[in-house]
């Protein structure tokens, strides 16, 4: 009982000093994101991506790249695109961009991983925007996409905000709007976050590392000695083990760390990291979008493209002789969480510009109050199954943190 409690302990404690060394990234991540997300609208972004042509898939790209990470944001957007005429390629370069390319996610790699990763992420989800259009363009679903497109589906307009000149950016219309989507985005993302860490700290502490190499074939060997069908295992079998899980692009990366320190190669660490989009619940939210068939379709090309990008980055990086070491990397799980460095530092900063968007909000939430008719703002409709799995997981994590946290106190 007492090896139970004390592997409680530093399962918990893994788990927030995860948070801890990642929480100035996603502040630093998410207010970039809000601010642009503010100034530029989904209707531009629809006006210019309505052919499947080089231009339409590249401005896809740009305007995913500077959007939201949230895997399940991604998909509402991409969806309102698509039904309000955006090409399908055009529109799946935008899911792909808004989850791989983001700023936010670029921090968060780097804060737990290599630059080696940073630079598979970035330059793998070009490969995989290319690789999509590819198939696309093979496979011409043209039956799929006409079945799927429903051009009177209406999921209403952002409010953005138009800069005239430089004067504007003092205005507190225009930091309230951000305020507003930067509350949306942790909105988004917060359950993940906190299963995605609490998973991480779970496997750290509880699974031993004979359960990765019986998973991963050669897993804990030196790069050089695996085979290429070693390579190809465990490429595969990192995005069929992400589908199980309820886990967001946010939330895997300490998961991907710890895969990574237990041995695993770099292309099935990178195949984890680019599954955020074939995982369980967006295959059910895409069935939902567009039909069966075409969520079929969706998660079987996301699926051939990321093997083949994580493969291309691993041979790419090899051929170099740049391919990471875990044992020059400090182990994440060894490492001390809670030292005060530039990290602390950062996440005071950080939690200063939220407290100042949270008082912008919050001003401006009074201001309105008065005379509004609240009787119609609460949405009496169930929610659904997956929303309330993730609200019992987000419940059960947050027990088993706090609980986990009080035993290291005592």
């Amino acid at each position: 009982m007492n090896d139970f409690l004390a592997q409680w302990q530093s399962a918990a404690m893994t788990s927030l000093g995860f948070f801890w060394m990642a929480l100035w990234a996603f502040i630093l991540g998410y207010f970039i994101s809000s601010v642009i997300q503010v100034l530029v609208t989904r209707r531009q972004m629809r006006a210019v991506m309505g052919d499947d042509g080089a231009k339409s898939i590249a401005l896809g790209t740009f305007f995913g790249f500077i959007s939201s990470s949230c895997s399940f944001a991604a998909l509402a957007t991409t969806r309102a695109l698509f039904n309000k005429g955006a090409a399908f390629s055009a529109a799946m370069a935008f899911m792909l961009a808004s989850t791989n390319l983001v700023i936010e996610l670029g921090f968060v790699i780097a804060v737990f991983l290599s630059w080696q990763f940073v630079v598979g992420e970035y330059l793998g989800g070009f490969l995989l925007i290319l690789f999509a259009w590819l198939f696309v363009k093979l496979t011409r679903p043209k039956k799929l996409i006409k079945e799927a497109r429903d051009e009177e589906q209406d999921d209403g307009e952002e409010n953005g905000y138009d800069v005239r000149h430089w004067g504007d950016l003092t205005d507190p219309e225009l930091w309230q709007m951000v305020a507003n989507r930067y509350v949306m985005e942790w909105q988004m993302v917060w359950k993940d976050i906190l299963i995605g860490f609490t998973v991480a700290g779970l496997i750290s502490a509880f699974v031993p590392s004979e359960f990765f190499t019986w998973l991963f074939q050669g897993a804990g060997a030196n790069a050089s000695e695996l085979s290429f069908g070693q390579v190809l295992q465990q490429t595969v079998i990192g995005p069929i083990a992400a589908f199980f899980t309820f886990i967001g692009s946010m939330g895997n990366i300490p998961l991907a760390a710890v895969l990574f320190g237990e041995g695993v190669a770099f292309a099935g660490v990178m195949a984890f990291i680019f599954s955020d989009l074939v995982v369980l619940p967006v295959l059910r939210i895409n069935a939902q979008y567009y039909g069966w068939k075409m969520a079929l379709y969706i998660s079987a090309m996301l699926f051939t493209c990321l093997v083949v990008a994580s493969l291309l980055m691993h041979y790419g990086l090899a051929a170099f002789d740049l391919l990471p070491d875990a044992s020059q990397i400090e182990n994440i799980t060894e490492r001390d969480h809670f030292k005060i460095n530039y990290g602390f530092y950062l996440n005071l900063l950080g939690l200063l510009v939220t407290g100042a968007l949270l008082y912008q909000r919050w001003r401006a939430q009074q201001h309105d109050h008065a005379g509004h008719d609240h009787s119609h703002d609460h949405n009496h409709g169930g929610a659904s199954l997956g929303t309330r799995i993730m609200q019992i997981l987000s419940a059960l994590a947050a027990a088993w943190l706090v609980i986990g946290g009080l035993l290291s106190i005592g």
